[in-house]
């Protein structure tokens, strides 16, 4: 079986991210030029977005 990397642009700093075939829409994935934390927001076409950060939980 053959499973096919589709290459993305990172939309923090414009680098290469490279997707696996088997790539799900939510996955977070880490761009190996700047660091940033991505999230697969689509993969029909695949398109990238920030992963959205969490906010500390105070025990609130």
């Amino acid at each position: 079986m053959t499973t096919t990397a589709t290459v993305l642009e990172c939309v923090v700093c414009g680098g290469d991210v490279e997707l696996e075939g088997g790539t799900l829409q939510g996955e977070l994935i880490d761009c190996a030029d700047c660091g940033s934390e991505l999230e697969v927001a689509s993969v029909a076409p695949f398109t990238l977005r920030e992963a959205p950060q969490e906010a500390e939980d105070w025990g609130q």
